[in-house]
């Protein structure tokens, strides 16, 4: 209903048809003199829904609506009937805001209805404006595009909104308030400041080398500065899939030896029947993946096959499956029934993955394990002294629940481990962008220590300080901003 509703309403904004002029992801550049108009509150039936403008016949938009009252005070909200400007026919008694720019979130006039949200309303107020001269319907992501072409978010304040809208779990939203309130923005203007010193300290030596009033160190200065920039920059790129995880979700391997119990610990965490429970072997043939949160983070949780030889072509397959996506996983959940310790299956399981895992992250493998002995219920009292050989582990039962908040516990401290703790710390690299440009200006510096003429050394450097640059601003690349403001819904 509502796609169809705002079809109409763009045909009757836009009038006779006409040749179609625009490009990249059909925004019309900012100042062009549009004035757009869209549904900013989630759509459907809702108690109040929020309807906004933004551009210089916003005024006017707000007056016809309002008529015959003037406009309210500037960012004070006023109880005003609004009438469809044709037929004066009453639409709804609604608050109506008026943000005069600059002063606004994208720095142009703004008008906001907050109008009652039945699709009745909502339906005749979008009319309504569609009908006012100068105003059409707002295309995905205008409106903050309207707000970074003016100067009122840097590029990566508008990817933290973005991540804001999709955030899913509490360590994203802290992630997203965090960049959008400019951290990694700041970090970046801090780290171009230190190469525009060093620029300016290799080009006085261009101009002035041969001037006895200039400093003898001027190039160790310069130096210095290049080296320390790298070593933060190594820094971050280090933690560059961190972010990354953080924002799209790790990778959280359940897997184990048949009837361990991985699907009911899969169940479990998921809260919900992710995948069917049997006492006989072999249960789980394929891997079934489901996204979950996990103690705050995003998490994409995978039941596997119980590793072990296949006793048919089809148990084989979900075999190599479950080993492939071992390989590929963030965090491995290793399952063992606890009342099952001696046995070949067990045994090999924790020789051949468990052992294997530890010795790994040792070596400097970024993937972690932990390893949870499930159906402690069958364990007597005696028997709650397990092997000391066996390495760190959970005593957990699945049917009970008992140990499922120590383990809760653990695997927040794993995926504070493998995405990043967002409420601390540097801020995280959370696109493939920020590392692309970090690695290029990182590859810069390096031609800036092995170039043997000053002059090249200063270009070197002004490459580095350009990749910073389109990490806050996009570089004014058309096709870069298209991707990044096609995440926003329509009426952000």
């Amino acid at each position: 209903m509502w796609r169809g509703l705002w079809i109409l309403v763009a045909r009757a904004a836009r009038g006779p048809c006409r040749p179609c002029t625009r490009q990249g992801s059909g925004a019309p550049a900012p100042g062009s003199g549009a004035t757009i108009f869209a549904l900013s509150s989630g759509q459907g039936r809702c108690g109040i829904a929020v309807i906004r403008t933004s551009g210089p016949a916003s005024g006017h938009a707000l007056r016809s609506l309002t008529a015959p009252r003037d406009l309210p005070p500037a960012r004070r909200a006023c109880l005003r009937l609004l009438t469809d400007p044709r037929s004066e026919e009453p639409l709804d008694r609604a608050l109506v805001l008026w943000f005069p720019g600059p002063q606004s979130f994208t720095g142009e006039d703004c008008a906001e209805f907050h109008v009652h949200g039945g699709p009745a309303v909502v339906s005749g107020v979008l009319q309504a404006l569609g009908s006012v001269p100068g105003l059409r319907p707002a295309e995905a992501g205008e409106f903050t595009r309207r707000a970074f072409a003016h100067g009122k978010l840097s590029l990566t304040e508008v990817e933290g909104l973005a991540d804001l809208i999709h955030a899913e779990t509490e360590a994203q939203r802290r992630q997203a308030l965090r960049q959008l309130d400019g951290e990694l923005g700041h970090l970046c203007r801090g780290w171009a400041e230190t190469l525009t010193k060093a620029l300016a300290h290799v080009e006085a030596y261009i101009d002035f080398g041969e001037d006895d009033n200039l400093e003898e160190d001027v190039l160790e200065r310069a130096d210095s500065q290049v080296q320390e920039l790298e070593m933060a920059l190594n820094a971050h790129l280090r933690d560059a899939r961190r972010g990354q995880r953080l924002r799209s979700g790790a990778h959280v391997v359940v897997t184990g030896p048949p009837n361990a119990g991985k699907s009911s610990l899969v169940n479990l965490l998921s809260r919900k029947p992710v995948s069917i429970v049997s006492p006989e072997p072999g249960t789980t043939r394929d891997v079934l993946e489901t996204p979950v949160d996990l103690a705050g983070f995003p998490v994409l949780l995978s039941d596997t096959a119980g590793l072990r030889e296949g006793e048919g072509p089809v148990e084989q397959e979900g075999v190599r499956r479950a080993r492939e996506r071992l390989e590929q996983a963030d965090l491995i959940l290793a399952v063992l029934d606890a009342s099952d310790l001696a046995s070949p299956s067990s045994c090999n399981f924790l020789d051949t993955v468990v052992t294997s895992a530890i010795a790994q992250s040792h070596n400097g493998n970024s993937q972690r394990l932990l390893l949870v002995l499930n159906k402690s219920d069958l364990l007597l009292a005696g028997d709650l002294d397990l092997s000391p050989e066996l390495p760190p582990h959970l005593l957990l039962s699945c049917l009970t629940g008992e140990g499922l908040d120590g383990l809760l516990e653990a695997l927040r401290k794993e995926l504070t481990a493998v995405c990043g703790d967002p409420s601390a710390g540097p801020p995280l690299l959370t696109r493939a962008r920020h590392q692309h440009h970090l690695q290029g200006c990182l590859e810069a510096l390096g031609h800036y220590k092995q170039a043997k003429d000053v002059a090249l050394a200063a270009e070197a450097l002004r490459i580095a300080r350009g990749h910073l640059a389109c990490l806050t601003s996009g570089g004014g690349t058309e096709e870069i901003l298209d991707i990044i403001f096609r995440d926003f819904c329509v009426g952000k």
